[in-house]
């Protein structure tokens, strides 16, 4: 512990943050997470004017408390960007060329992206959507959930800041994006046909999921990682019953289920298929 820490933030304390963040989240905090846990619930403790951590803490004795929101806004991770892991998009418009060239109103596409973040996920899924099918309203339908609620507010919304969208083509930036003028000129904004493919819902993966009917395609990019290896394959359980037989499920590039493969097997690069 350090000594200019503003607060003391004993072992007890951590120990308490990690059980409260897995029962509710299923994150697991390694030891090498201290400093970062002191340095996002010390906001928590200046927004109170709380002085002491197990003070904070024993807030969250309250299920109801509206603390626990903001708990958890502040440990999950929203690292993101436009069409990152570049060649999951790729994979997606051709798996779409390959097997949903007649989707229709009846019988729409259904995708699923269960960690959006900020939006630049399943923006970047709409996207690719728009581009393979040639149009701004193709029968796709993109559920984006995410367990922090600021976050999701902010993908809603579908503002960013014009360096944001640098790496993308002229053509993407024309096509599926509005500039800002004058006080707003170093902003973009996501256009409103692109928008209206997806539907923001807050989620937490570990409790009930309300979804009815199955998805084609499931993006799980980059999540699993903070999960143990049980909530990891309860998890992948749960994936594989809302996903379509033959459906793909996206993972981030350092995720890999050896022990899975009676439910998903490996496809391309990080993309599994529902056996």
């Amino acid at each position: 512990m350090s000594s200019a820490r503003e607060f003391v933030f004993t072992a007890n304390d951590f120990a308490h943050v990690q059980k409260l963040i897995y029962e509710h989240a299923g994150i697991s905090l390694s030891e090498q997470k201290n400093d970062l846990v002191y340095s996002r619930l010390a906001k928590r403790l200046r927004k109170h004017k709380i002085h002491r951590f197990d003070t904070y803490l024993h807030l969250l004795d309250d299920i109801q408390h509206p603390e626990w929101q903001e708990f958890i806004n502040a440990l999950t991770t929203n690292l993101t960007s436009f069409f990152r892991e570049n060649h999951h998009f790729i994979r997606l418009s051709h798996y779409l060329k390959e097997n949903f060239s007649d989707a229709t109103a009846d019988k729409p596409v259904k995708i699923w992206c269960s960690a959006s973040s900020t939006g630049e996920e399943p923006y970047s899924i709409a996207m690719t959507v728009a581009t393979t099918y040639g149009k701004l309203n193709p029968h796709v339908k993109i559920l984006a959930t995410d367990l922090d609620t600021h976050v999701l507010d902010k993908a809603k919304k579908g503002i960013y800041h014009i360096d944001n969208i640098e790496k993308l083509s002229f053509l993407q930036k024309e096509r599926f994006f509005l500039k800002g003028s004058g006080e707003k000129s170093e902003l973009v904004k996501v256009r409103s046909e692109l928008k209206s493919l997806i539907t923001f819902n807050q989620l937490n993966l570990l409790a009930d999921w309300p979804m009815k009917g199955k998805f084609d395609l499931i993006f799980c990019r980059n999540v699993m990682i903070y999960f143990d290896k049980p909530t990891q394959y309860k998890l992948l359980e749960h994936f594989a019953k809302h996903l379509s037989s033959g459906g793909l499920l996206f993972v981030g590039h350092s995720e890999s289920f050896p022990n899975a493969g009676h439910i998903f097997k490996l496809d391309k690069q990080t993309v599994y298929v529902r056996c």
